[in-house]
């Protein structure tokens, strides 16, 4: 059974890190089997506990003397150990179609392959260790959306070269080459479909109910502008925020005078309107900012203690919500809503085939249309509290076939 899975992303510099590793020592010292991983190629995390770690499990004492496993992911030695036998194969399907040596050398140097690995350990470590959960560290939102993109975007390209039935793909195999065994292209063939496999595990592990991803940002408008956005697109490719946390929200001052308090009243009067602005994205967690940096267990789980408040760290307070659902609006016209948290952002919509291509700020999804609506016309849409409502029409053409 795959572990709960918990993953801190914000813009770089708002602190993830240290609330992601502020709520794994919470959950270790509350008795929960935790691990925490870091797959941001800033290797901040063992700063934030002010202890070295390696691409080897590792403990980290608890002041409650309970045991936190800690993580970095090293995605150089994945690459080493994971991705050279696949590459091997892609060179032997890309030379015996006539690609020089040198250059099927450079075309199996994948962009994301990093990042995908990276990804797919953690996957590994969710569903075969021994821990409750699995707190990740991830990278700053941008890198974060393109390295959960990938496992879709990947399986997508996969799909289009090499078919998914093992026989198609060994017959293209062996077509393309001319020449070796059976024995070779059944070994690519293997190769491709345990690649297949993988990425189509990865993808359920990132939309499975027991995924979720903890937007963290600090009280400033360009940040939360950014977390709206990530908001959307995570919600674009199935993927669920259970909460978000404004950091560093300066204290109140009270009657205090003086430039200092006048100069912090000033500054928590401009972080209490940001945060209004974010009330439609549900309960917004808030974290004192502290004098000190909280480094080290004992500082993280007194951060821990603010941010959480006695109530369960696991507990996003957010009700999971339906991508998409399907209602009959009238005599043959039906509406599909999808859940997408919009707000001013650009929308684009477009037909392809049995999809219906959703553009929101550049970022790109194709959704499968339900098996009624694909005899059906798009007769218009509209934004409105619970997201996007696309309107359906039966096709004429279609529906008495």
């Amino acid at each position: 059974m795959s572990a709960r899975l918990l993953l801190f992303t914000g813009k770089g510099g708002v602190g993830k890190t240290t609330l992601a590793a502020a709520t794994a020592t919470a959950l270790a010292a509350g008795g929960r089997k935790a691990l925490v991983v870091s797959t941001d190629p800033a290797h901040s995390l063992g700063d934030a506990f002010g202890v070295p770690l390696s691409g080897h499990v590792g403990e980290i004492d608890t002041p409650s003397a309970g045991i936190l496993h800690a993580l970095q992911v090293d995605p150089r030695a994945l690459v080493d150990d994971a991705w050279r036998d696949l590459r091997g194969h892609l060179r032997t399907v890309l030379a015996g179609a006539g690609v020089d040596e040198l250059d099927a050398e450079e075309l199996t140097v994948l962009p994301g392959v990093e990042e995908l690995l990276a990804l797919s350990e953690v996957r590994r470590l969710a569903e075969s260790g021994p821990w409750d959960v699995v707190v990740v560290d991830c990278g700053p939102t941008a890198e974060t959306l393109r390295l959960l993109a990938l496992p879709e975007a990947f399986a997508s390209y996969l799909e289009r070269l090499f078919p998914t039935h093992r026989r198609v793909v060994r017959g293209l195999l062996a077509g393309v080459a001319g020449s070796g065994t059976a024995e070779k292209w059944d070994a690519t063939a293997d190769a491709l479909g345990r690649l297949a496999e993988s990425l189509e595990q990865l993808r359920g592990l990132l939309t499975s109910p027991t995924t979720s991803v903890r937007l963290v940002l600090t009280p400033e408008r360009v940040v939360a502008a950014e977390t709206r956005r990530t908001v959307t697109a995570l919600a674009l490719q199935g993927i669920r925020v259970d909460g978000v946390v404004a950091n560093r929200v300066v204290p109140h001052t009270g009657e205090d005078r003086g430039p200092a308090a006048d100069w912090l009243r000033t500054r928590r009067a401009e972080q209490d309107a940001v945060l209004a602005e974010l009330a439609d994205l549900g309960s917004v967690r808030e974290v004192a900012h502290r004098a000190a940096e909280p480094v080290g267990t004992a500082a993280l789980l007194d951060v821990a203690e603010g941010l959480y408040r006695g109530r369960d760290p696991l507990d996003g307070g957010d009700a999971e919500r339906q991508l998409l659902t399907v209602e009959r609006t009238g005599e043959q016209q039906y509406t599909l809503r999808i859940a997408l948290p919009v707000g001013d952002s650009s929308l684009d919509l477009a037909r392809v085939g049995d999809d219906l291509a959703v553009t929101v700020d550049g970022r790109r999804r194709l959704i499968a249309l339900p098996s009624l609506l694909k005899r059906c016309l798009v007769t218009g849409a509209e934004l409105d509290d619970t997201g996007l409502a696309v309107r359906f029409a039966p096709d004429p053409d279609l529906w008495m076939r």
